[in-house]
């Protein structure tokens, strides 16, 4: 049951983190007049180095964990697959905020890149309360608002720096 937990902590972890800030990302530059190339370019290139990067921290926390609580060296696979969750979870997640940009270009691209990416958390937030045995529209809620906090700060940063 432990292992399951872990491994749901990362899929939750791995999704939410890519869809608030690959959207980020994503509508502060477009928000500054960056070309729909360059935008999708640079969301490609942080999906792919943030999900390597968020694997190999989940690897290092996970098996740090797991050591600290047995006081000894434990067994690393538990800790692999939570770093394979997490790089999936990231990995896919992250185009969901990306591809609105693949198909249309300026206020229409960031327009539904961030209702794609507040539908993706609400439903994120639903799987999360449902697994959970928790109430479900509050899980969604929940997830929805506090990611699309993060969302504007992204938002902001591009109306502020751009």
């Amino acid at each position: 049951m432990l292992a399951a937990a872990t491994y749901f902590r990362n899929f939750i972890f791995g999704v939410e983190d890519s869809l608030v800030s690959t959207v980020g990302l994503l509508s502060g530059i477009a928000i500054a007049g960056v070309a729909s190339e360059t935008i999708i370019l640079t969301g490609a290139i942080l999906i792919l180095v943030e999900a390597f990067s968020m694997a190999v921290g989940s690897f290092l926390s996970e098996s740090s964990a797991a050591e600290y609580a047995s006081a000894a060296e434990t067994s690393p696979r538990s800790s692999y697959i939570a770093s394979i969750v997490m790089f999936a979870s990231y990995f896919i997640a992250g185009f969901i905020p990306l591809a609105p940009y693949m198909f249309f270009s300026g206020k229409s691209a960031l327009a539904l890149s961030v209702a794609c990416s507040l539908l993706a958390l609400f439903v994120l937030g639903a799987i999360s309360g449902a697994l959970s045995r928790r109430g479900i529209f509050t899980h969604a809620l929940r997830m929805m608002l506090i990611g699309g906090i993060a969302i504007a700060a992204g938002v902001a940063a591009g109306i502020l720096l751009g």
